[in-house]
């Protein structure tokens, strides 16, 4: 079954590589990695059974060159136990187009610098308004390890996988069933990395911090359960909680013993043996893409690196975790990457930035093509008094989807402008962030489990469209 379609993608590789009883055998590497971008396009653009073999493939061949994707929980809990130094804070990047390429340029700038824990993450939110389900974002970030000839583990992680308060008040039913399907859909897809996201469930009207965190703790007990029932034979799936919604009050130390207690408890209640948490996030006083002036820059904000000191201190000495995660950073000033280093910062997600890069250097028709669409499809998001340039920086995240085709087809010479941009910003903000010479952490803390991924996953019914307005990034 299928053999005809196989044979296509073996073709589009110019048969560098076969298949031998379920298993990718590569024939000629050198060849592979100059073709492989055609399976990324595939997986990208098309739909059906064409789509779901060539992501097939490509997380078939990952496999047989030693790419695995990977949880990073175990070096998380190295790092809460002290076996090694808090003096680098690892990157999780969200890559919302052209995302093969783009990972590309992560790759590039972690092989310069032989950099070691880095993350690729996708939203609830991102993966709507981008047209990623996972299964092609991982197929994205796999292929480009493979054009790049890296070898090791990926991490591929859910990010801001969050429920709605809106819906959750409306259905609850419905809104947790909604998250647990996109936790299994992302399991299967290689993501062994989940950030579950019930902050914004948080009541800051009840009387104690304990009961403001209620329901965030259940929730997140309730999915980190499932997940341990979901998570393949020998690998423990690092999950992350949150405590402060990005955008709202900064996290304080009472509010972090409260979630983690009444976390535990109610894990403990629910899977007696199972395990819990690697890492936190907090808020800090940032937001994510930043607060656009009516000018179009971006206004400065005053992060609470002193919360992210304490707090961290706090989820390693007692509790054991990684330590705290740092969401809604990648539009500060340079110079601040290095302050997260200092404050001991275990994790920082960065996006927006990397998509301005983007913007920035798309052919001028195409940019204006794109804003006419936001004018006319976007117009109820244009606020009394809000200024072109805000608008079009607030909503042009969100025709990343319906203008996919377009980017792909950009000038060979103006994408390989944007990637080359791409990679002097990872390389930078690698340095800052004390990435240089990390690898051996992967390779000291890390054994990755190769898991076989199952046909039917990716040759299934397609996942539905979620409603992801007013899901955080």
């Amino acid at each position: 079954m299928y053999e005809r379609e196989l044979n296509d993608m073996l073709t589009l590789l110019e048969n560098s590589l076969s298949l031998q009883e379920g298993k990718a055998v590569v024939q000629d590497e050198a060849r592979l990695r100059a073709t492989i971008h055609r399976l990324a396009e595939v997986s990208a653009l098309e739909s059906g059974v064409r789509q779901g073999l060539a992501q097939y493939v490509v997380r078939l061949t990952a496999l047989a060159l030693g790419i695995v994707p990977a949880s990073i929980h175990t070096l998380y809990l190295a790092r809460g136990r002290g076996d090694m130094p808090c003096n680098y804070t690892v990157p999780a990047i969200n890559l919302r187009a052209l995302s093969f390429y783009a990972a590309r340029a992560v790759f590039r700038s972690a092989i310069c610098l032989d950099a070691g824990p880095f993350i690729f993450e996708i939203a609830r939110s991102e993966i709507g308004y981008t047209a990623q389900r996972p299964a092609e974002y991982a197929t994205s970030i796999l292929a480009a390890a493979i054009a790049e000839g890296y070898h090791g583990p990926v991490f591929l992680q859910g990010d801001h996988f969050q429920i709605s308060a809106k819906k959750y008040a409306s259905n609850p039913t419905a809104e947790m069933q909604a998250v647990s399907d996109l936790v299994r859909e992302a399991i299967s897809a290689g993501f062994y990395n989940i950030d579950i996201d019930a902050s914004t469930l948080v009541d800051l009207s009840k009387a104690t911090v304990a009961e403001q965190q209620a329901l965030n703790t259940q929730l997140t007990a309730q999915f980190s359960a499932e997940i341990r029932r979901l998570e393949p034979a020998g690998v423990t799936i690092s999950i992350g909680g949150e405590i402060g919604e990005v955008g709202g009050h900064n996290s304080t130390e009472e509010e972090l013993h409260a979630f983690m207690q009444g976390y535990l408890s109610e894990l403990k209640r629910l899977a007696a043996d199972a395990t819990g948490i690697s890492k936190l996030s907090i808020q800090t006083g940032t937001s994510h893409g930043g607060v656009v002036l009516p000018d179009g820059s971006i206004a400065q904000v005053d992060v609470d690196f002193d919360a992210l000191t304490r707090l961290g201190r706090v989820a390693r000495k007692q509790y054991k975790l990684g330590g705290v995660v740092q969401h809604g950073a990648s539009t500060l000033p340079e110079t601040a990457f290095g302050k997260f280093v200092d404050a001991e910062t275990c994790e920082v997600h960065l996006a927006t930035n990397f998509q301005n890069i983007l913007y920035d250097r798309l052919p001028d028709d195409l940019r204006s093509e794109i804003y006419a669409w936001l004018d006319q499809n976007q117009a109820a998001e244009r606020k009394a008094g809000m200024t072109d340039e805000q608008f079009y920086y607030k909503t042009r995240k969100n025709a990343i989807g319906p203008f996919k085709a377009k980017l792909w087809q950009l000038d060979p010479i103006k994408r390989t402008e944007i990637l080359n941009a791409w990679q002097d910003q990872f390389r930078k903000l690698f340095v800052f962030l004390g990435m240089r010479g990390t690898r051996r952490y992967v390779e000291e803390f890390i054994k990755a489990v190769p898991v076989q991924p199952e046909l039917s996953f990716y040759l299934g019914e397609a996942a539905k469209a979620d409603d992801v307005k007013g899901l955080a990034d």
